[in-house]
């Protein structure tokens, strides 16, 4: 089987894009999207992309996304930008109203992605959820103490330090603590950690954030299924939000990652979170399955 692709990548959070409906991925498995995304023996990737069509009314595409380690991911906001960028690289927005503007159908609900004048793309990403159980996270027993509009929740890690973290949901679940020096944070170890924890049955992402002033945060981000990557859309979203929550941030916010830098607005409870940033394609390619 040969496949074509496209290398693409957003503020440094790296993807495979395919288009899934000119192209019968249906036999690929788990374990073939793990070798599609291993750096050393495969293209490489933080995740793998699908174009696809909607099975929704009114959607414009489907959205289906895969971590390298083959599992499958609710929502990825870096990715969106791509999604956007490709489909109207690719000619395949030809018959809308709007070239481009898209509506996309995502495991846990829908998305409007618009590629800017200037190259970068703004993307809808939605009303935040903050309910523990949407998550999911168990947090029955954890003490807790109110900051501002949040609640944070204190978690004990293997060595007995606690962690006072922000639960937040983008279409995927994110806990977000707040530290003094996002670059000497022991991310890749409690990132690995709080990712497995027991409140967190499904996985978690792990967002550090450290606040420069009420409109800059730094963060760095442990993905769920990818480790840390140089930049995470829903976990930028997360951060900002969680930030605004405390009382600690102002929208808008830039978030600068390792990749790149992304500005994040957010109006309060109820209003969807506006994600604007860079997509950028590396090159095209095709592979043999």
């Amino acid at each position: 089987m040969e496949l074509k692709f496209t290398k693409m990548h957003g503020a440094g959070n790296d993807f495979i894009v395919f288009n899934a409906i000119e192209q019968d991925l249906s036999a690929l498995t788990a374990d073939d999207w793990r070798a599609l995304g291993n750096r050393q023996f495969g293209i490489g990737a933080d995740q793998i992309l699908l174009v696809e069509k909607p099975t929704i009314a009114g959607m414009d595409f489907k959205y289906t996304i895969y971590n390298n380690d083959g599992s499958l991911v609710e929502n990825c906001g870096n990715g969106a930008r791509c999604f956007v960028k490709y489909v109207y690289d690719q000619g395949l927005t030809q018959h809308l109203a709007n070239t481009r503007e898209v509506a996309v159908q995502i495991a846990t609900g829908t998305m409007v992605l618009k590629l800017n004048d200037d190259g970068s793309v703004t993307v809808n990403m939605g009303a935040p959820g903050f309910v523990a159980a949407d998550l999911p996270a168990v947090v029955d027993g954890l003490p807790t103490r109110a900051q501002a509009e949040d609640t944070l929740y204190e978690v004990q890690l293997t060595h007995g330090e606690r962690r006072d973290i922000s639960l937040v949901s983008m279409g995927n679940p994110h806990a977000v603590q707040i530290v003094t020096d996002v670059d000497a944070a022991p991310v890749l170890t409690e990132g690995a950690e709080l990712e497995v924890h027991p409140m967190f049955p499904r996985r978690v992402n792990v967002g550090f954030m450290q606040v420069m002033n009420p409109h800059h945060i730094k963060v760095r981000i442990f993905e769920r299924g990818a480790g840390e990557t140089l930049a995470c859309g829903t976990g930028a979203c997360a951060a900002v939000v969680a930030g605004i929550r405390r009382g600690v941030l102002t929208s808008p916010v830039r978030v600068s990652a390792r990749g790149g830098e992304l500005s994040i607005a957010w109006a309060g409870t109820g209003e969807p979170v506006l994600m604007s940033g860079p997509a950028v394609t590396v090159f095209d390619g095709q592979i043999t399955i």
